[in-house]
This record gives structure tokens, C-alpha cells and sequence, in this order.
């Protein structure tokens, strides 16, 4: 190349790839593929991709390394058969979920959800003409009793958000699939805790966001699952364009690694905050599964992993709006209000000024989430510096 410019518009370009698969080493660590579009040096390369004769990538928006990368990691994790990855969790939901359903089906579904996915189900899926009923999970009779022909799905969150409760997954399965409906399960609470696919779920879906990245510096989402159905998914998903770009799919990826140590150490210093709690008089009642006055302590102790029982636990506060109080002594401290969860530090939600104020007063007051009520993420840090925290905010409205 005698011209400069174009010297420096190829020189150590892409192709440099075909070198380096010739050589003895490889990166330790998968490299970012910042690259939108692939190239190749003949038509039918590209024809053989599209019909599935050969492997490869063909443009960033359908696939590309890293995206495919953690989606492996993921469906390992669950022992599912195939993994997507997507730009959120509300990304991954909706997607799957318009992937299985159309105009005329319907969907069961338990009432206490996130309340973008409770706002997506009860007012956007009823523009296409998607009906769907909301029932009680914890008595999976009632199920049964919401099923109809018509029923095509039936939807839960592995631990409910924000009441913490658990339901019988093995018998919302077995239900669902007797009458030829599909089981998906919302495991963003309780991944490494739980593992739905286990128990009969088709999909499982995360808001990665969450403790599979952990960081809080990733916004991203995923589903695994049956194969066929991830297929689907998928599909769905290069149609609406919401696929993770490389960086984010390769810091998720990375952030996976340590997965099952974050969660480990923030359900043992969940369980140690749910029992200060408790025993604390300016507080009314405590959400866990881990404790013994938990109705739902015997269906985690048969679900969940032996002794984890997740980083989310919740408290009512005596005092009603009390709670705002409590969050702003605690926020003098490292327990800081965060509107989500799941990073290593401990934090402090308001379920009723963030995740779940799209619901009416009716509807917070018929599932129990009052203005008392406080969501706590467990983080890394030693227990006892928590409890402290926690004890000095907490006397302030003793």
C-alpha cells in the first residue's frame, strides 16, 4: 500500500485475527469484540452463516462474541439448555414473554411482581389483545382455579419482590404443564438459591442488573432455558434490537465469576440482619425466608439451596411513614438508599416511592406493601458493622 491512508485505514485491522488463531496461546481472559459489523473475503461465507451451514457472526445487533459468551455462562449456571442475553431485565421479560403469547391467549400470573412487569402484564398486554389474571401463589390451588383454555402462560418471581415470599415452584410447574401452559419464573431474587429450571420452569428469566452483575455498573438482562423456546426468544430479540453490546456482555460475563461468593456471603448476612430485625421493637414485622416465622420458611427450605436463602429481606417499620426516618439516619452511614439492589454494599429501598409506585393505594394496601415498609439488599461487609448501622437508625424511632 503506497498510499498512507489507506496504509492506516486496514493496517492492524480485523484481520489480524486470522493470525493470532494460528498461535499456541490464547487470552486468558475473553477480549472485547468493540466491533458493530464482520467482514469476509467471499459471498458464500456470508451465505453459509445465514443458513446455518457454517458458524459465525455476520452484524452486532443479531450476535457477536461476548453476548454469546455470557449467555453460555448463564445457562450453565441454571443447567439450562440455551442462554440470551439482553440490554435489561425488563428487555429480557417482555420480550419472552411476547415470544410465547399473541391475541387471544391468556396468562396467570402471582400479583406481587416488579412493577414495571406488574404494569406490563395488567395495562400493555391487553393492546394485544392478552388477557391475564392475577392469583395468590401461595396456595397453588388457586392456580388451578385461574386456568382457562385460553391459558398459554403461567408467571412468577422466585422470591416475590417486595414481600419476600416464596412460592411452591414444582407445583405451579406441574399445574402449568398439565394444562399445556409454560412455566416461566422470574429468579432475579435468587440466583445460586434457587434453580427453577429444576423444578419445571421453561424459561427463567433476570434482571442482570442485579447480583449477576453486582456491581452496580451493568444494566442488563437475561433468559435461559429450553432451547426451542430460547430460539424463539431470541428471534423476538433481533427483531425488537435490544441485544447487550460487547462491553456490557463482556463485564457481566466477568462479573459471574465471582457470583456464587457474592451471594453466599450477602444470604449469611441477610439472615443475621432478618434476625436483629426481628427481635428490634420499633420494628412490626420481617419478610425472610430464612426464619422460622416465615410462612414461607418450609417451601424455601425444600427449594433453596441447604442454608441460603437469599440477600432480600424486608421490614415494616412501626410508625407508617416512620420509615422515610429510618432511611435518612441510615443514609449518614454506608447504608445508602439505592433504588435497586444486589451490589456488594448493604442498601435500603422504599418499595412504595420506587419500585412498586405504579400501583394504586388499593392495590399496595390488598398485597400488603405499606408506607412502613423497607426492602434491604445484604451486601458484603461484615455483619455485625451492619447491625450496628441498622441499631442506631432504628433507635430513633424507638
Amino acid at each position: 500500500m503506497s498510499d498512507l491512508t489507506t496504509l492506516l485505514a486496514h493496517s492492524g485491522d480485523g484481520q489480524a485475527e486470522k493470525i493470532n488463531r494460528t498461535y499456541a496461546s490464547v487470552p486468558e481472559v475473553l477480549p472485547v469484540y468493540m466491533s458493530s459489523v464482520f467482514a469476509f473475503d467471499d459471498a458464500q461465507s456470508v451465505e453459509d452463516i445465514y443458513t446455518g451451514a457454517e458458524e459465525g457472526y455476520v452484524y452486532s445487533r443479531i450476535r457477536h462474541p461476548n453476548n454469546d459468551a455470557a449467555a453460555r455462562v448463564l445457562a450453565d449456571i441454571d443447567g439450562a439448555e440455551a442462554g440470551a442475553v439482553f440490554s435489561s431485565g425488563m428487555a429480557a421479560i417482555v420480550t419472552s414473554i411476547i415470544s410465547v403469547v399473541g391475541a387471544g391467549d391468556h396468562i396467570v400470573s402471582s400479583p406481587v411482581l416488579y412493577g414495571g412487569v406488574r404494569t406490563y402484564l395488567e395495562k400493555e398486554l391487553k393492546r394485544f389483545g392478552v388477557d391475564v389474571t392475577f392469583t395468590d401463589f401461595s396456595d397453588v390451588s388457586n392456580i388451578e382455579k385461574a386456568i382457562t383454555p385460553r391459558t398459554k402462560l403461567v408467571y412468577t418471581e422466585s422470591v416475590s419482590n417486595p414481600l419476600i415470599a416464596v412460592p411452591d415452584l414444582a407445583a405451579a410447574a406441574d399445574i402449568a404443564h398439565r394444562h399445556n401452559a409454560l412455566f416461566f419464573v422470574d429468579n432475579t431474587f435468587a440466583p445460586v438459591v434457587a434453580k427453577p429450571i429444576s423444578y419445571g420452569a421453561d424459561v427463567v428469566l433476570y434482571s442482570a442488573t442485579k447480583y449477576l452483575g453486582g456491581h452496580s455498573d451493568l444494566v442488563a438482562g437475561a433468559a435461559v432455558g429450553r432451547a426451542d423456546l430460547i430460539n424463539e426468544i431470541s428471534h423476538q430479540l433481533i427483531i425488537y434490537g435490544s441485544l447487550l453490546g460487547a462491553a456490557e456482555s463482556w463485564l457481566l460475563a466477568r462479573s459471574l465469576r465471582t457470583l456464587e461468593l457474592r451471594v453466599v456471603k450477602q444470604s449469611q448476612n441477610a439472615l443475621r440482619m432478618a434476625e436483629f430485625l426481628e427481635k428490634h421493637p420499633a420494628v412490626k414485622k420481617v419478610y425472610y425466608p430464612g426464619l422460622e416465622s416465615s410462612s414461607s420458611h418450609s417451601t424455601a427450605e425444600r427449594l433453596f439451596r441447604k442454608g441460603i436463602y437469599g440477600g432480600m429481606l424486608s421490614a415494616e417499620v412501626k410508625g407508617g411513614k416512620e420509615a422515610t426516618a429510618v432511611i435518612d439516619s441510615l443514609g449518614k452511614g454506608f447504608i445508602k438508599y439505592v433504588p435497586s439492589l444486589a451490589g456488594t454494599s448493604t442498601s435500603v429501598s422504599y418499595p412504595v416511592q420506587t419500585s412498586h409506585r405504579s400501583y394504586s393505594r388499593e392495590e399496595l394496601d390488598k398485597e400488603g406493601i405499606s408506607d412502613g415498609l423497607l426492602r434491604f439488599s445484604a451486601g458484603i461487609e461484615d455483619a455485625d458493622d451492619i447491625i450496628a448501622q441498622l441499631d442506631a437508625a432504628l433507635r430513633n424511632i424507638s
